[in-house]
């Protein structure tokens, strides 16, 4: 209701302005497309709102009065300021500029995201970023956040998303842990090592696995280390502490470098949807749909092997 009220003023001030331009209600009328009847109407309601005579009217012409005058001039500037701030609009819409506040998970964040964002930085010099780490889900609107880069099922909501691509995850573990406790040839077996447990997303100590031929495993696992910081747990994998349930992406690097070592690979851990999440499917800003649509380019098969390098810091 506000909105339709202000808007009606807007039109009635405009309406007002092209009056005194043109020094006529039939010729503003012709050229805002509108009926003189309807013209005439909406600035003696204008006149009743103000509880002032806007204009004189004669057989010659329409001319303002002292007082019309006066607000002409600040009508005219209140159109600009207006004109001024549709146009400041229709650019951050239509182009890939301002600022881009991004919101993702820590470890995904440093070693995956942060190189893409400098190569997407490069290529749209006007934009600034505002890169949020945070491990829990935030409130998009709340926290003003554009775009928010999220792993596994997404609910239902009035949010948008668009899916990127797939998180695999790894069973890990040193060569020297594999030499001192053996090598596991099951997930069942795994109740006999020490499991490094990451504690956000495989559950509460237990690991799951799906087999070539679909069958489904749930095994409780206990160890020395529980985390929910990813890096940590690849830290103590590497040190021999224990075997480790990790993303790909998180695992690769070391996985390259003979590190750990991948386990029970014919059984498959869970696997994660990665979308990118924004607050609205109407009216998406051009920085927005421009960097989702740049980031789906990113991620194709095996993408966690490719040109994407993780992020050391």
């Amino acid at each position: 209701m506000f909105y339709s009220c202000a808007m009606d003023r807007l039109e009635a001030i405009r309406l007002f302005i092209r009056v005194v331009d043109l020094g006529s209600f039939s010729k503003a009328a012709m050229d805002l497309r509108i009926g003189q009847p309807a013209a005439t109407k909406r600035v003696a309601q204008l006149e009743k709102q103000l509880g002032a005579r806007l204009l004189h009217r004669s057989t010659h012409g329409v001319t303002p009065t002292e007082i019309g005058l006066l607000y002409y001039e600040k009508c005219k500037l209140i159109a600009h300021h207006v004109d001024e701030a549709e146009t400041v609009a229709g650019l951050l819409q239509s182009q890939v500029q301002g600022v881009l506040r991004v919101s993702t998970s820590v470890a995904f964040g440093r070693r995956v995201l942060v190189p893409l964002l400098m190569r997407f930085m490069r290529e749209h010099p006007q934009l600034q970023v505002e890169l949020n780490f945070e491990d829990r889900y935030v409130n998009l609107v709340e926290q003003g956040m554009d775009v928010a880069i999220r792993m596994g099922r997404l609910e239902d909501s009035t949010l948008g998303a668009r899916y990127l691509g797939l998180n695999p995850w790894v069973l890990v573990a040193s060569s020297g842990y594999l030499a001192a406790r053996g090598t596991p040839g099951t997930p069942a077996e795994l109740a006999a090592h020490d499991a490094l447990i990451y504690s956000t997303v495989q559950g509460d100590a237990r690991w799951n696995f799906t087999s070539p031929e679909g069958e489904m495993l749930s095994i409780p696992v206990k160890g020395p280390l529980r985390s929910n910081s990813l890096s940590a747990l690849l830290a103590a994998a590497r040190d021999g502490m224990g075997v480790a349930a990790l993303p790909r992406y998180v695992a690769e690097e070391s996985l390259k470098a003979s590190a750990v070592t991948a386990l029970l690979t014919h059984w498959a851990l869970p696997v994660q949807e990665i979308h990118a999440v924004y607050s609205s499917p109407r009216l998406i800003p051009a920085k927005v749909s421009t960097f989702i649509a740049w980031l789906q380019g990113a991620f194709g098969e095996a993408w966690w092997t490719g040109p994407v390098k993780p992020y050391s810091a």
